[in-house]
């Protein structure tokens, strides 16, 4: 069995895209606005290099002090010592302890005197504190920051119950070991040999300074973020407001229009943006508009159609019902002749129609070529003449010299001159002649005239003889020799041709009607 798809149109490329198809306008236009800083944002969690680079250089700084202090206090009286740890510790802000060679606890500088810093108590905190600090550890746990012991007092005042102390004894080397507080700040120990006899110098110093720059930078830069945010999601609120609200009031008019419960549907033509929106809403209007013109079109040409197609079959039907009964020749006869009347009107209609219905499609996809209308009128009236078509009416036929070139499809061209002259021979007296003039003028274009002697036209009736089935005949005319499509299959070719097509009195004041086709001529060739 054949795929059912085998025939299907092939689907555009840019269909195919689905990546997002089933988001509106808005959220893409938010997305694409806050994807930048929501990546600005993320900087905030990249702090933790900044506050490793702080960390790294008070490390350098404690470890600098230490070595200094230790310095100053080997060979130290027991006063001095005592001295120098009280001094250093209040200038520093720092919590100073000198451990003997047994690794017990020799000196303390808070012991000594008014401790000079202290952790603060959690249970004092400020909301806007815990919630630093619950920043804090979120952005350690995204970040992957490694874990730092909490700061715990010994139960023990020895040597050993320091491991950074203990290292120091060991390797007689100058070490560094990181705490946090309770409060969530560093606490940086370092322990430094003090000169050969085995004692060592422990250093407290709680960096809380580290923690409030780096507070301070994260809150600066989310303060930017979030203003940023905060403006970019207004601007593209008003942004999808002045594209989605227009374009979703034209999807629904486009809609009611399809489902064509409304007779008059409004698409809003927005006159005062002048953007593509509205230009795209104007063209919308202007398609809804020509398009119900259409269907309307269609509706009327469709009625009368059907009227005009009721008539003859009426009267075949007719015939044709009363033929059986009919026993007298004459009678049969005329009823006969009466049925093949209306068979050919029929048929004439029916053709007609058909042409009628396609000319738009036709002209539509037609390729024009230049054209030259002297040529193509002189070849119609031998043509004409040749098959006695003029009914003994003369043509006269007036052109210029040179070529009068237009663009146009050459079969649609020669079916208008056609109806023109059928239209004048069917109204001229016998006899008269008909003038067929063409001339150029001065816009550009190329005017063809075919003028006749008959009744003329009233100026009234001037518009309504290129309506279709209009027909108002001649009075010697047999009825239904025409179907009243000729001049409106016209200038329904001329319109196509960007020309027009008008009926008018004759200039010279006589009795007859001209009609007039303007064609625009075709550009000379360089």
């Amino acid at each position: 069995m054949a795929d059912d798809n085998t025939n299907a149109p092939a689907e555009p490329r840019l269909a195919r895209f689905t990546p997002g198809r089933r988001l509106s306008l808005t959220p893409r236009i938010l997305i694409i606005n806050l994807l930048p800083l929501l990546l600005l944002g993320g900087g905030v969690f990249y702090l933790d290099s900044y506050r490793k680079q702080l960390l790294a250089e008070r490390y350098k700084l404690a470890r600098i002090e230490a070595q200094i202090t230790a310095e100053a206090l080997a060979g130290a009286s027991r006063e001095r010592q005592e001295a120098l740890l009280i001094q250093i510790g209040k200038e520093q802000h720092m919590r100073l302890r000198l451990y003997n060679a047994r690794g017990r606890l020799w000196a303390d500088s808070f012991a000594l005197d008014v401790p000079s810093f202290a952790f603060e108590k959690t249970t004092d905190e400020t909301w806007q504190e815990r919630f630093a600090r619950w920043l804090d550890r979120v952005v350690d746990t995204i970040v992957g920051a490694p874990a730092v012991p909490e700061y715990v007092e010994p139960d023990t005042p020895n040597a050993d119950s320091w491991p950074e102390l203990k290292r120091a004894r060991e390797e007689n080397l100058t070490q560094i070991e990181l705490r946090e507080a309770p409060d969530g700040t560093p606490v940086i120990n370092t322990a430094a040999p003090v000169g050969l006899l085995g004692a060592t110098l422990l250093t407290t110093r709680n960096a809380v300074d580290i923690t409030q720059e780096v507070r301070e930078a994260r809150s600066t830069l989310s303060s930017a973020v979030g203003m940023a945010l905060i403006i970019s999601i207004l601007l593209s609120l008003y942004l999808a407001r002045t594209i989605v609200t227009p374009l979703r009031l034209l999807a629904r008019a486009t809609r009611r229009v399809r489902q064509g419960r409304e007779r008059d549907v409004d698409v809003p033509r927005m006159p005062t943006r002048h953007d593509e929106i509205g230009e795209l809403a104007r063209s919308i209007a202007d398609m809804t508009g020509t398009l119900r013109q259409r269907i309307d079109a269609v509706e009327h040409f469709a009625a009368d159609v059907a009227h005009e197609i009721k008539n003859p079959l009426a009267s075949l039907r007719s015939a044709m019902e009363s033929l059986p009964s009919v026993e007298d020749p004459a009678l049969r006869k005329q009823l006969q002749e009466v049925a093949a009347h209306d068979v050919r009107r029929i048929d004439r209609l029916v053709t007609d129609i058909s042409e009628a219905s396609r000319i738009d499609a036709e002209l539509s996809r037609a390729t024009f070529v230049p054209i030259d209308l002297v040529d193509l009128t002189r070849n119609i009236i031998g043509s004409r003449e040749a098959r006695d078509q003029n009914a003994g009416r003369p043509i006269d036929f007036t052109a210029p010299a040179s070529p009068a070139s237009v663009m146009g499809e050459p079969v649609r061209l020669e079916r208008v001159i056609e109806n023109l002259l059928d239209n004048a021979v069917s109204f001229s007296p016998p006899g008269s002649p008909i003038e067929l003039a063409i001339t150029r003028f001065d816009e550009g274009g190329v005017r063809l005239t075919v003028c006749d002697h008959g009744p003329g036209i009233s100026q009234e009736a001037r518009e309504k003889v290129f309506r279709r089935f209009h027909s108002v005949r001649p009075e010697a005319e047999d009825f239904g020799q025409h179907s009243g499509l000729g001049l409106a299959i016209a200038r329904t070719i001329a319109e196509a041709h960007d020309g027009t097509l008008s009926a008018h009195g004759r200039a010279d004041g006589a009795e007859g009607a001209c009609l007039v086709l303007d064609l625009p001529s075709a550009p000379r060739k360089r």
